[in-house]
């Protein structure tokens, strides 16, 4: 699990578009399995990935076709396993129809806490080797935020995950964090190596402090 912080236009997302192909770099490449990804036939690249992007679209239908995207053959014991871990199976059993239930389009009759624990859902039905998240825990209070991504850590422990926030708290437990700052890296390594040795992340850590955590 990678975690990729910085302010606002340090260019967070810019390297997660890269990584999903909605851009392609002007120099150097990008590889999945050692292969540069503009090789790599888009359909059969979507089917590696399991993406989702800053802002959660939903489109319209019901709750089970929206999960299927990424999976038309995914029963409903898998749509449920990956609503658990996303979070999301308590609003979603508690809606008369269930799994049955209209989506708006754009999932405007769910919150935004709600439409971004869809997204992610959808996204782990996928059951990818590859998963992209792009402050996409943002809309999430502190607590529904901690057991996702403690439940999200075992799920998808046979995959690469990159989690993209401008939130400590989201990406602090990742494997490795890497620091971004006006467009650079200034920092790579675990949460307590960071808090030694990047001045930057330090500041991030310290100003985002609960009175109740130890930000060291």
């Amino acid at each position: 699990m990678l975690g990729i912080i910085g302010a606002t236009g340090s260019g967070k997302s810019t390297i997660l578009n890269l990584i999903a192909r909605l851009n392609d770099p002007n120099t150097g490449r990008i590889t999945l399995g050692g292969v540069d990804l503009r090789q790599i036939a888009p359909q059969e690249f979507s089917s590696h990935i399991g993406y989702v992007p800053q802002k959660a679209y939903l489109f319209s239908g019901t709750v089970a076709d929206t999960l299927r995207l990424g999976n038309p053959q995914a029963d409903e014991a898998t749509l449920w396993t990956a609503l658990e871990i996303a979070q999301a199976a308590d609003f979603v059993r508690a809606m008369p129809d269930g799994l049955g239930a209209p989506v708006a389009q754009g999932g405007a009759n769910f919150s935004g806490g709600q439409r971004q624990r869809l997204a992610i859902t959808r996204a782990l039905v996928c059951d990818a080797d590859l998963y992209l998240f792009d402050d996409s825990f943002s809309a999430l209070d502190q607590a529904t935020d901690r057991k996702l991504r403690a439940a999200l850590r075992g799920a998808v422990s046979h995959a690469a995950t990159v989690i993209v926030s401008q939130r400590v708290a989201s990406i602090r437990d990742a494997d490795r964090i890497v620091v971004i700052d006006k467009g650079r890296m200034v920092g790579l390594g675990p949460h307590d190596s960071l808090m030694r040795e990047c001045p930057v992340y330090a500041e991030t850590v310290n100003s985002q402090a609960m009175p109740e955590e130890d930000a060291a």
